[in-house]
This record gives structure tokens, sequence and C-alpha cells, in this order.
């Protein structure tokens, strides 16, 4: 359901909706949600600035912390209008964002609320987002396609992309002035400095669930 890279662009993590992490390259296990009895599937997950931790993040808004990843609130156990579908860390990684399917964002430790995808009149769920460089701003992105820009991001849309499937996720360009979106076939859509190549659709048996870019 999730992936998250090491900043050196030479491994990455693979979370399963269970809580299940598989590590490749230089990306090193720190431990799993795996058998622990969730209250609701694991839906994502994002790795501190050392790649010596993560974090894990379930549809209920629990968050799980690992390796030198710090706990610093979750909105499990909160009534939630809509369950969270993604989450962030902040570039201290000493806090984290989680946002919902209605757009709705959720902010912890250093991590600072810069506005939401609520009331935004997006009825397509929001499924990710990315953080700018400065830490002063974030993306959303619906499954449309369309993109939310807070704080200090950019809007790079001009509309959104011609979609052959649901975008499942975004992620920020390496020099963080940008993002990519992917779609559930694997088409790509690039946007700022993440280039201007489109990728069309990938012979994929099955969806495309995330995307992730060294920072």
């Amino acid at each position: 359901v999730g992936i998250a890279g090491t900043p050196s662009g030479n491994g990455y993590w693979l979370v399963a909706s269970d809580g299940g992490i598989f590590s490749f390259g230089d990306a090193r296990f720190r431990g799993s949600a795996g058998g622990i009895r969730l209250n609701q599937p694991v839906v994502g997950m994002a790795s501190t600035p050392t790649a010596n931790g993560y974090w894990l993040v379930a549809r209920d808004g629990g968050v799980f912390a690992y390796g030198d990843a710090q706990f610093y609130g979750s909105m499990g156990g909160v009534r939630l209008n809509q369950p969270v579908n993604g989450m962030a860390a902040t570039r201290t990684g000493r806090g984290y964002w989680l946002v919902a399917r209605d757009g709705g964002i959720f902010s912890f430790g250093d991590a600072r609320f810069h506005g939401s995808g609520v009331g935004r009149g997006i009825s397509a769920p929001f499924v990710g987002m990315a953080v700018t460089q400065s830490g002063n701003g974030y993306w959303l992105v619906a499954a449309d396609g369309r993109v939310i820009a807070c704080g200090d991001a950019p809007s790079l849309q001009s509309g959104p992309p011609a979609l052959t499937a649901s975008i499942t996720a975004m992620a920020r360009s390496r020099n963080g002035n940008g993002y990519v979106l992917v779609g559930g076939d694997g088409s790509k859509f690039p946007y700022g400095d993440a280039g201007s190549r489109v990728g069309t659709a990938l012979p994929v048996s099955h969806s495309v669930v995330g995307i992730a870019t060294n920072t």
C-alpha cells in the first residue's frame, strides 16, 4: 500500500496493509506492525531524514514509529469524518502530517497546518500529499488528478491531467520544487522541476499504489 525511498536513492521500503515491511538496497529494516492486531489496515508510510527509521499510518489515523522515528501523536481513537489515506514527514524528522480522504489535514510534532482540501469543491477522494523543500507548504492530490497547493507550495497545474486510471499517489521532486503523480496503471505526470516527460501506462497486472523519489 505504500513506498518510501532512502535519501541516497539506492534503496526503498515497501509497506503492506498488515504493516509488514520489505527493505531493499540500502534501506534497513527497523521493525514492522506485521503480527500486530490492527484496528484498521495500514495505508502509508514516511521515512526519517536519516533513513534510520520510518512511520506507518493506518486508515483510522493510528501511527506506528520504528527506528529513530519518534511518535508525536495520532488520530487513533478519534472519530474521523473520513479515513486517513496517507502521510508525510517534516524536513527535521520531528513531525508529520496525515491526510484524510476528504482532504482533512492533521499535524503533529513540528509539522504546521497550512491548509487543507476540505471545502475546495473536489468530490474525488484525496490519495496523497507531498511537502515543499522549505517544509512550509504541501500539495494534496485527489484521485481525479487535481492538486491543492497549501502554504508556500506553488500552483503548478493549469488543469487536471488526462487520465487513463485514477491517481493513487504523489511524490515530491528531488529538488522540492515540483512533484510527480502516478496512476493506478503506472502512468506518470510530472510538474514543476520534476521534468516534462509524461510516462504512459505500464503493463501491470495489479494497480500501482505508490511512488517515491530520493530527496
